[in-house]
């Protein structure tokens, strides 16, 4: 297809503002599936996660044919942890479509996403979605997106902006919201025409290509995917494979250098057609390809012809996200492993995660000679939560640490993560909003009034205060708040934070608990545990009321004697146990604690599970344990 006839572009925007589902409704626009072909809601999110989760983990391409156009639309993640993967995803399109919600208005991601896209140039589209909505307010929410650009420093060509309203969920755009004709999708694909250039490429010149997406293939490896910047290629041609890297933090200019090269033959071509990837025998330029054929394939790789000149080749690595969070992947040492499932050496975990990081560049794994584990690093706790989630779905047990942030240390002064929070809260809920994020080092930036009972609060926060308070915060405003968040950048170390507040109640006996001691030892704290199920020595059952930890004996069984008891016709009541989803569990333990991950159950635990062995490493302290 000619290159004008040729439209990319990624829709970005913050997380549930709709992405996916509006191109649900641009697949139905453009009849891109046959009629007897059963399609679902959020056709896009593929993965079981993505589903069971309502959110976009990885970006995925898809393409439209519309009067003879085709549109290569890449899907993106709208939660913070993986913004990495959107930055990289807007070195292969021409434009993106800006979705806000009208609602909401423009939101932490949202602006981390435009500030990106702004600063290479592109020109987006502006689509507020959800205007059919109760309380919506469109003008109310371009207003503030037109404030945003120009906070950005947008130039005068980019603050001018198509603009769009409609509804992804019905199926609808259009120009004017006086328009009647809330019905087709026609004005969303004519702007897109109109507004997003064609690829800036050049066909008759020699092949080039940077990778800027990996994919993982048991069978030929990486599979690296990118816009064919000039060229074409063939199945069977032989590239030249150009690695560079970043010479220190300052990813701008020139200071990179090139790293390596390799000579290969190029094995398998694809092109995303609908939403399936096909194989085809040759691609041209503006097409968005994947590739396959070199040993090794990495984020930032520049894929050229043989005889192209070196002056040629200076396309500057892509910049890739460093990890703000950390936490130990350990192997199951519990009295239970292998019973619910496979029970993993540090051989095959390290192998399940260096298979991670093939597709999942932002993922860091370090090991520092710990004979039961390694040190896993991401952009934040979903992230790594995540990770656990997959690997426990595919059978395997371990345990992981509580997440810990990653300091620097810059001109002798410790720095830290620190994030935008921004909370939309019902009025009566601000006191403890207030109360509990200024513990946790929170600094209001702004406070503004929306008009129906809410109140969104603007926060600085270092990253570490933010660990844990998601479900406190839904438990302190009774469901009702709405809490998002974006990583900002380094700030100096805050201070020590408090601790949980309160202590565990831990197992002293391996065996099944029973209701006659729960029932007592739910005076003591909030439970986790029902009666019959397994508990082992060192297993946390339930949390104390008051701080410190309490030894205690779940499995001990009333007294069997000849007389009648005085209690005999009392019956036994308990409480409904507290279960600890993985996010939970990751958020409530301390750093003496694991969290006890297999197919079935997620247990809690001290990572010393003897309590003697316990009371001499307190003794000895926490740098000698």
């Amino acid at each position: 297809m000619r290159k004008d006839k040729i439209r990319n572009l990624a829709i970005v925007a913050h997380i549930d503002h709709g992405k996916t589902t509006l191109i649900d409704s641009i697949f139905k626009a453009a009849q891109t599936f046959e009629e007897h072909v059963k399609t679902v809601e959020r056709v896009m999110d593929s993965g079981a996660l993505e589903r069971e989760r309502g959110i976009t983990i990885r970006s995925k391409p898809c393409t439209v044919e519309w009067r003879g156009y085709r549109i290569n639309i890449i899907d993106t993640p709208g939660h913070a942890d993986f913004s990495g993967e959107v930055e990289r995803v807007l070195s292969t399109v021409d434009s993106v479509i800006l979705i806000v919600d009208a609602n909401e208005g423009p939101m932490p991601q949202t602006r981390y996403v435009l500030k990106h896209a702004l600063s290479i140039g592109m020109k987006p589209l502006l689509f507020i979605n959800k205007v059919d909505r109760p309380g919506a307010d469109p003008q109310g929410a371009l207003n503030a997106t037109f404030d945003l650009f120009f906070e950005l420093g947008a130039t005068d060509e980019q603050a001018d902006f198509p603009v769009l309203y409609g509804s992804g969920l019905a199926g609808w755009a259009v120009k004017d919201l006086a328009d009647s004709g809330r019905d087709s999708m026609d004005d969303l694909f004519q702007a897109i025409i109109d507004h997003v250039p064609a690829p800036d490429v050049k066909p008759e010149a020699p092949f080039l290509m940077q990778v800027s997406t990996l994919a993982w293939n048991e069978y030929v490896g990486r599979i690296g995917c990118g816009k064919i910047l000039q060229g074409s290629i063939r199945k069977g041609d032989p590239f030249l494979r150009t690695s560079t890297r970043w010479l220190s933090n300052d990813h701008s200019g020139d200071n990179w250098e090139v790293t390596g090269t390799e000579t290969a033959r190029v094995a398998q071509l694809w092109v995303t057609r609908g939403l399936e990837r096909t194989e085809v025998d040759e691609v041209g330029a503006g097409d968005i390809v994947w590739l396959t054929g070199a040993n090794e394939i990495d984020i930032g790789d520049v894929f050229s012809s043989p005889d192209l000149e070196k002056e040629a080749l200076r396309l500057p690595p892509l910049s890739i996200e460093e990890p703000t969070v950390s936490m130990f992947f350990l192997v199951n040492s519990g009295p239970f492993a292998g019973h619910e499932g496979q029970a993993i050496t540090l051989r095959q975990l390290k192998a399940r995660l260096e298979r991670e990081m093939h597709v999942n560049v932002s993922l860091r794994m370090e090991d520092l000679g710990r004979p039961d584990g390694v040190k896993v690093s991401g952009r934040g706790e979903l992230q790594l939560g995540i990770l656990i989630e997959e690997m426990r779905r595919e059978g395997m047990e371990f345990c992981v640490s509580k997440p810990e942030v990653i300091t620097e240390t810059r001109g002798g002064q410790l720095m830290e993560p620190c994030e935008q929070l921004i909370i939309d809260v019902p009025d009566e809920y601000q006191g403890v909003v207030f109360e509990k994020l200024a513990r946790r080092k929170g600094r209001v930036k702004n406070l503004e009034n929306q008009a129906r009972g809410l109140l969104r609060i603007e926060f600085e926060i270092p990253t570490r205060g933010l660990i844990g308070y998601r479900g406190e915060f839904l438990t302190d405003t009774r469901g009702l708040g709405i809490m998002s968040n974006c990583f900002t950048g380094y700030t100096p170390w805050a201070g020590e934070l408090s601790g949980r507040g309160r202590g565990a109640l831990v197992s002293l006996d391996t065996g099944e608990a029973t209701a006659y001691q729960l029932e007592n030892l739910q005076e003591r704290g909030t439970l986790f545990i029902a009666p019959l199920e397994p508990v082992y020595c060192g297993m946390i059952i339930g949390e104390n009321s008051r701080p410190g930890d309490m030894p205690c004996n779940p499995t001990k069984k009333k007294q069997q004697t000849n007389h009648r008891s005085a209690t005999k016709e009392m019956t036994t009541r308990l409480d409904v146990p507290r279960r600890m989803s993985l996010e939970k569990a990751m958020e409530w333990i301390e750093n003496d604690e694991l969290v006890e991950v297999t197919p079935q159950s997620v247990r809690l635990r001290k990572a010393i599970l003897d309590e003697q062995e316990r009371r001499k490493a307190s003794r000895r302290g926490p740098e000698k344990a």
